[in-house]
């Protein structure tokens, strides 16, 4: 008897150890953000919570394959992506699971959320130029684009890639789908190349001289700006960067988010991480660290790029939009030969 008793005891002091119990809290996270920044964020969270996170990271589609075909037996908590078309994807297959969260709902504007997704971070698409190729009046709102005026001087990216379908699906949702038609067909009409590359590459082609105009979001420039690359640098000087439809809807914002997923076997170590997400510290991590703005209203942030761009009127057009109007957008955009 005394050998069982004590043989109980070790068992109950081994199952009772910090090291054993801090391997309980655990939370799985299937990422397609694929920032460096991200690990402060994780180590930050880790550091409040006790909460250790297992990440796995790789491409959106994959992620999404990846946990349809593990089913019920998924080990994922959460999935992050960038682009609200990317989110509503996961939504409409199904995978997310609704949240009440007072602290979600009071942190991120209505607008920026869904009842089961989140956007945790922002970031505007907008019209860049070269100095001295366009007039500035030429280029002010999204419509111009289409513009003959501007015939063989956009250089663009895939109308396949979600930050196109997303400006897209915005521009069906103010306008309707037969201007919105008109305006890509007039678009494909001013391309002074076949689409290709990604935000990064329209810049440089602008600064280049290979065309005159082109559409990225904001953290690709401010990536640039802060680039320890002197030539990226001198080419941020040659561009200027333009806020469109000031006077309509404001610029297109696009998101960051993420959702619980429905089978998490995490559930409230997962609502604690999405809490953490729309914290003061971590809303600056998404600015300083990744050039995106907070989603937040009053966190102060400290990253001159950003600054340097001033302030702007943001198109306020609710997420679930974008995410409604999303394959409408691949369609208009295949029948007007936007490749």
């Amino acid at each position: 008897m005394k050998f069982s008793i004590s043989h109980l005891l070790v068992v109950l002091s081994l199952s009772s150890a910090p090291g054993l119990q801090a391997q309980e809290k655990v939370l799985n996270l299937y990422s397609a953000r694929h920032y460096q920044t991200d690990a402060a964020l994780y180590n930050d969270f880790t550091r409040q919570t006790g909460i250790v996170i297992k990440r796995i990271e790789s491409k959106e589609d994959e992620l999404l394959e990846r946990i349809k075909s593990e089913g019920g037996n998924s080990p994922a908590d959460i999935f992050l992506t960038v682009d609200a078309a990317r989110l509503a994807a996961a939504r409409e297959l199904g995978l997310f699971a609704p949240i009440r969260s007072p602290i979600l709902e009071a942190r991120i504007p209505a607008n920026l959320r869904t009842g089961d997704w989140f956007s945790f971070s922002t970031r505007a698409r907008v019209i860049v130029y070269a100095k001295g190729a366009v007039k500035p009046d030429e280029v002010k709102t999204y419509a111009d684009l289409a513009n003959p005026r501007l015939k063989g001087k956009i250089c663009s990216r895939s109308g396949s890639h979600p930050y196109n379908l997303s400006l897209m699906a915005s521009i069906i949702a103010h306008q309707g789908e037969a201007k919105a038609e008109e305006w890509a067909k007039g678009v494909v009409a001013n391309f002074a190349r076949p689409p290709k590359g990604g935000d990064t590459d329209q810049i440089l082609a602008v600064a280049a001289g290979e065309c005159s105009v082109a559409l990225a979001n904001t953290y690709y420039l401010a990536r640039l700006l802060r680039s320890s690359k002197p030539e990226e640098r001198a080419a941020m000087e040659k561009i200027v960067v333009v806020w469109p439809d000031q006077q309509g809807n404001g610029a297109h914002i696009n998101v960051s988010g993420g959702g619980m997923l429905k089978t998490a076997p995490h559930k409230e170590e997962a609502v604690k991480f999405l809490e953490y997400l729309v914290s003061d510290s971590a809303q600056r991590y998404f600015a300083d660290g990744n050039n995106e703005w907070p989603v937040v209203a009053g966190v102060k942030i400290s990253n001159p790029a950003l600054e340097s761009f001033g302030k702007f009127k943001a198109d306020t057009l609710p997420v679930g939009s974008l995410a409604m109007y999303r394959a409408k957008a691949q369609i208009i955009f295949d029948r007007a030969g936007y490749r």
